[in-house]
């Protein structure tokens, strides 16, 4: 195995955990919006029964006052989630790029090597078919 091959190796194992990265990151981001969607929902059906109940409607101030701290707290924890996610998204585009790099000069010195071997063999063929022309013209 060439360096080449122990670098693409390489390469490929930290692309693949740069993944599992960004895999983590787009499955947290989306549970906080989750939260966020549930969270809603909650404060929409509190509402409700506030508008209809008078003990309820009291008591709604105080929760209301909570819920907007959770919704910050939420939509904080999602933006800090999506920046990661962002940033995490870009070093995956990099790691790509520098597998993609090792990859194409692997198969330039693969394609390179063919046509050395190629030239080789192209010369023993003309060298073989030049000693048999000679042997028939001094035959002959």
């Amino acid at each position: 195995m060439s360096a080449l091959d122990t670098l693409i190796k390489l390469n490929r194992w930290q692309l693949d955990e740069q993944r599992r990265v960004v895999t983590t990151l787009e499955t947290e981001t989306a549970e906080l919006r989750a939260q966020r969607q549930h969270l809603d929902d909650e404060a929409a059906l509190e509402q409700d029964v506030a508008k209809d109940n008078h003990e309820a409607a009291y008591a709604y101030s105080g929760y209301a006052r909570v819920l907007i701290l959770r919704r910050a707290a939420l939509d904080q924890a999602i933006a800090e989630s999506e920046e990661r996610l962002l940033a995490a998204r870009a070093v995956l585009a990099d790691a790509f790029a520098e597998v993609k790099r090792y990859e194409i000069a692997a198969a330039n010195r693969r394609s390179a090597e063919h046509r050395r071997l190629d030239r080789i063999e192209q010369q023993q063929l003309d060298d073989v078919a030049i000693e048999s022309y000679r042997r028939k013209d001094s035959a002959g």
